[in-house]
């Protein structure tokens, strides 16, 4: 692990997809917290949920960097440096409420 990320001054500013994990959605499964993609937008699971999509989607696209999105938390992961960046002043908004199934 390194304590600096490589990819931490371009990430760009994105449209989430879903206001939840997109695939969990679709599927009707839960998730515990959700993960943004900074390259696409995609909405994903943590890895702490049981389908992981946030990780299934950085294996499929190699999309470095994720935002802790439940609800935005200032802080970002990059998969490939494996280390935590500091987004505070770069999170993405939430646009609207996180569906919750209980």
């Amino acid at each position: 692990m390194v304590d600096e990320c490589a990819h931490a001054e371009d990430i760009p500013v994105v449209t989430p997809s879903a206001l939840g994990c997109e695939e969990c959605l679709r599927s009707g499964s839960t998730w515990v917290h959700l993960r943004l993609c900074r390259t696409c937008g995609h909405v994903g699971c943590c890895d702490d949920s049981p389908n992981k999509h946030a990780t299934r989607h950085f294996k499929a696209t190699g999309h470095p960097v994720i935002e802790g999105y439940d609800p935005p938390e200032g802080w970002g992961w990059c998969y490939i440096d494996e280390c935590f960046i500091d987004l505070e002043g770069n999170v993405t908004p939430h646009n609207g409420p996180i569906p919750r199934y209980y």
